[in-house]
């Protein structure tokens, strides 16, 4: 299969995908990465201005994807809503270009102003071609998430996965950051034991296709 991971900011599926990505290429599916800012405005004083995107490509090598299934763009964080044609047009085009099987994009439920717009282009763009997933962050939750879909990951899925988060060093030095392994270990326990296995990741299922496989 195609899966694209469709991001507001370069870190967003890393955080809440990084253990099914891991998974999903092992089981050798093909494994896109798209993000819409770089946050350049908001890096911490002491760092580079396009460190986030460096910061992207190492994280998302380590979970395995490809250097040229990582597409990153460069509209202005917290700003989102402002460029949602653009988006729109550019989530178009690389729909018709990867024709994915799997969108990940945030869930519904998220508050936080550009994971709102990328998940409603998201919608807009994949929704007569290809299931989408919606994934969370607890923190810009503002009611429970619809949380119907959990993938079992490995172990070692979601030690890859944690170190693949440690590259986000700009990110890490923020204060209140949730990007801990202890938080990130301690979510994928709760989420496995929803299931009934030691970890999980899980997403709302906004969008669900089951095609006919022709000969």
């Amino acid at each position: 299969m195609k899966i694209i991971v469709i991001n507001a900011h370069a870190d967003d599926g890393n955080v809440a995908t990084g253990g099914v990505i891991h998974r999903m290429i092992q089981e050798g599916n093909e494994v896109f990465y798209v993000v819409f800012s770089i946050a350049e405005d908001s890096v911490p004083t002491g760092f580079e201005k396009d460190v986030v995107e460096k910061e992207c490509f190492k994280s998302t090598c380590l979970l395995g994807i490809s250097k040229e299934n990582i597409t990153i763009f460069r509209y202005p964080v917290r700003r989102l809503n402002e460029y949602r044609q653009k988006i729109l047009d550019d989530l178009i085009k690389i729909k018709n270009h990867i024709k994915p099987d799997i969108c990940f994009t945030p869930s519904t439920m998220d508050i936080h102003q550009d994971h709102n717009v990328v998940c409603n282009e998201t919608i807009r763009a994949f929704w007569k071609t290809s299931t989408i997933y919606g994934y969370d962050f607890p923190w810009n939750i503002l009611y429970t998430p619809k949380l119907n879909i959990f993938f079992e990951i490995s172990k070692e899925d979601l030690n890859i996965k944690m170190m693949a988060i440690q590259e986000y060093k700009s990110q890490l030095v923020k204060p209140n950051n949730c990007l801990t392994n202890e938080y990130l270990k301690s979510l994928a326990i709760i989420r496995g034991n929803m299931i009934g296995t030691q970890y999980a990741e899980a997403f709302e299922a906004i969008r669900v296709i089951r095609r006919i496989k022709h000969e």
